[in-house]
């Protein structure tokens, strides 16, 4: 069983940025290397929204449109986390951010194939 934890959310006025980071537990230290790993977003009463994702090393990343050139994912397999850097927030980023594995060398881009959520964490953004 895979457990995620995420940490980091708060309140920041637009243009400013926020660190996010999801720390992951599992039986074996060593389970992480076989997922990838990715974030997610849920404004009220919109579906979840995909964020940003690495490939089980960190070779292939991808992002969301309306994230391009302000958000950051990094991962470190050693210490079995992944972040997410915030830049230049807006307001219509806010959200409850949530991460999530799939057992797989790449990722996908629909919230509805990743095995493993984390409890989310809310970032809320003000004008």
């Amino acid at each position: 069983q895979v457990q995620l934890a995420e940490s980091g959310g708060g309140l920041v006025q637009a243009g400013g940025s926020l660190r996010l980071s999801c720390a992951g537990s599992a039986a074996s230290p060593r389970t992480f290397v076989s997922y990838s790993l990715g974030w997610f977003r849920q404004a009220p009463g919109k579906e979840r929204e995909f964020v940003a994702a690495s490939s089980w090393n960190g070779g292939s990343l991808s992002y969301g449109e309306g994230v391009k050139g302000r958000f950051t994912i990094s991962r470190d397999n050693s210490k079995n986390t992944i972040d997410l850097q915030m830049n230049n927030l807006k307001p219509e980023d806010t959200a409850v951010y949530y991460c999530a594995a799939v057992k797989a060398a790449s990722y996908y881009k629909s919230w509805s194939s990743w095995d493993f959520w984390g409890q989310g964490t809310q970032v809320t953004v003000s004008s």
